[in-house]
């Protein structure tokens, strides 16, 4: 067998392959899905018997993860094969730019005389993303399939799914979601409210049922649709040619899970299903379940090297398919960053049965005000019950500040209840996974560490992603080492940080004041002559979250001037980052005016429409209770 894999790759190398002895490649994509929800994964509640019957017939992944939270920055690395804190494109919705020469990764498909189509779903997150499809893809829209190839062409053909996408599963009203989901499902594969079990986090209560149940329904209504999919393969006599690839594109949209830098944000299913006449190009054998640690940096580099192209030396995945297959990984990391007009930073290591979190601004809770989750009446509902005392501890501590470190035993707790990291048992896992997330940041030089107002000035005259590469302009050994006091609690972090906001790197400055937000005042009270001075601070980011310590920590009025004053910047970056911060101020009274009149501004940003939509709703709601 190992004979035929290598003279196969060798005639493909002389291109002595014919088109027609080529495997197709069939991408099938999903939104927002964990493999909790997926019955093959183990929820007999669930309603996918395509996606189990495709994985009983080919390899199951049990670990594969995305390395986003959110769909922009997880597809960012998918059709680059570059990490989005190499690239600057973990933001959501940003539009920075990248190298010319980091290509979508099935232009090198092209190159191997492969028809590409995309069917229809981009959201690459870069700038220029026209000029960069249209090099990628030979057909990309709502009727892309592979009928546009030519005779005996192979083809990579991709179609994404959105009927799970957290805009159907909670942030619809709905009456939408009854329009698009429920009333397109026959009555026999309708789920219904009392059908399955509700995640521990969540208060079981019929309006939670109610909005629970969407998520069933629409990776029902999925499932069905992707039957059809397989059904036009099959009628087309493709089948036997065509190598399938099925995965969700990050974690389920639900509150605490998309957008969160746990496991239930970065954990998908993923499954490969190979054909008869293509099965000796599976590594796996006869194995129907995989244990291989996988992540979405490892797809394009996997697919090129399938195929017998070169694999670009930017990519720095690891192929798991092909000739020159790479050897197991032991960790992994991940990260997430803003979602929309949330605000975050978090660094995750995974070996498949931990996840270690490291959240860098742990003011900021899990669930954390972001506009298209707080529309959502899930998301209602689950502040309504906090508010009036009816959640448990668990539930309740979701919308809390979070622990600066976090280890979940995700094959045994799937939903990420028991936090390891200060059990003297795991110590060792713990440290490990620290030490790999460290020496990993430093060595990727991480530019995400930068305030966004900074890569939006970078991004005017160059890329984030070579610009990070230069140790003049960026000095990420020493940002690191203050970033990484940030959560840390007591005098000595405290004096350190006060130290920091003195040095004459900004970016270090900023980090200092980032930690000092976790301060608690008895300790702050010693240094607030130091904190007044920061607050003029020439960098504007620094003087920001200092403005943010002083109100919220001691009232102060002129702190909260400078807060005002920056919430109505120009600079959007600026204006987000104040709002963000009076969204988690106890007393936010001194900002409603402001807020309010920046609704009025013509072409409003939407991040910040998104922001002060959020800051005035949920005042409303607290002067109601």
């Amino acid at each position: 067998m190992k004979r035929y894999i290598c003279l196969f790759y060798i005639l493909l190398s002389l291109n002595l392959v014919s088109a027609q002895d080529r495997p197709n490649i069939l991408w099938v994509t999903i939104e927002d899905t964990s493999p909790q929800f997926i019955g093959c994964y183990g929820n007999k509640d669930a309603g996918t018997p395509v996606i189990d019957k495709l994985a009983k017939e080919g390899i199951r992944f049990t670990n594969a993860f995305s390395t986003g939270t959110v769909c922009a920055a997880s597809r960012s690395t998918i059709i680059t094969g570059a990490k989005t804190y190499t690239m600057g494109t973990g933001h959501q919705r940003s539009q920075y730019p990248i190298p010319n020469y980091i290509k979508g990764f099935p232009y090198y498909l092209k190159k191997l005389g492969y028809y590409t189509s995309n069917n229809p779903k981009t959201d690459y997150n870069i700038a220029n993303e026209k000029d960069f499809i249209k090099e990628a893809w030979d057909e990309c829209s709502k009727k892309a399939s592979w009928d546009g190839r030519g005779e005996k062409q192979p083809f990579f053909s991709v179609f994404n799914f959105d009927d799970s996408h957290q805009s159907r599963t909670m942030s619809w009203t709905f009456e939408q979601y009854e329009k698009y989901v429920w009333n397109q499902l026959p009555k026999e594969d309708r789920i219904a409210d009392d059908a399955f079990e509700m995640p521990p986090f969540y208060n079981d209560t019929p309006e939670m049922r109610k909005q629970f149940a969407r998520v069933y329904n629409s990776i029902k209504l999925t499932d069905n649709k992707i039957g059809k999919l397989l059904t036009k393969l099959e009628e087309d006599k493709l089948r036997d040619n065509t190598i399938i690839f099925f995965y969700a594109d990050h974690g389920e949209g639900i509150p605490r899970a998309k957008t969160n830098g746990i496991g239930l944000g970065y954990r998908v299913p993923f499954i490969i299903w190979f054909p008869e006449k293509w099965k000796h190009l599976s590594p796996w054998g006869t194995a129907s379940v995989s244990d291989e640690l996988i992540t979405f940096e490892d797809l394009g580099p996997t697919i090129i090297n399938l195929l017998g192209g070169k694999v670009p030396d930017y990519m720095k995945g690891t192929p798991f398919l092909g000739q020159s297959r790479e050897n197991k990984k032991k960790y992994r990391l991940l990260s997430t960053d803003r979602v929309d007009n949330g605000l975050d930073l978090v660094r995750s290591v995974t070996d498949g049965k931990y996840v270690y979190s490291r959240n860098f601004m742990p003011f900021i809770p899990e669930v954390r005000y972001i506009n298209y989750l707080e529309i959502a009446d899930i998301t209602k509902h689950m502040r309504n019950d906090l508010k009036h005392n009816k959640l448990n501890a668990l539930q309740s501590r979701i919308f809390n500040e979070r622990p600066l470190e976090v280890l979940y035993d995700i094959e045994n707790d799937i939903w990420e209840t028991k936090n390891l990291a200060e059990n003297p048992k795991y110590k060792s896992v713990l440290e490990n996974m620290r030490h790999y997330m460290d020496s990993e940041l430093i060595k990727a030089k991480d530019i995400l560490f930068m305030p966004e107002y900074e890569i939006v000035k970078i991004s005017k005259t160059q890329t984030p992603y070579e610009y990070r590469l230069d140790d003049a302009n960026y000095n990420f050994d020493e940002i690191y080492k203050v970033a990484s006091l940030s959560g840390k609690k007591g005098e000595e972090f405290v004096k350190a940080q006060i130290k920091n906001l003195k040095h004459q790197d900004k970016i270090v400055r900023y980090w200092a004041s980032i930690g000092l937000m976790s301060q608690d005042k008895a300790l702050l009270q010693a240094y607030k002559k130091d904190l007044n001075k920061a607050l003029h601070d020439d960098y504007p980011p620094v003087s920001i979250t200092v403005a943010a310590i002083l109100y919220e920590k001691f009232n102060k009025k002129n702190a909260a001037k400078i807060l005002n004053k920056f919430c109505k910047n120009e600079d959007w970056t600026l204006s987000l980052m104040s709002i963000n911060y009076a969204l988690y101020f106890k007393d936010r009274t001194p900002f409603e005016t402001t807020v309010s009149k920046l609704l009025e501004t013509p072409n409003l940003n939407y991040h910040i429409k998104s922001a002060c939509d959020d800051f005035l709703e949920s005042q409303k709601i607290r002067k109601e209770i």
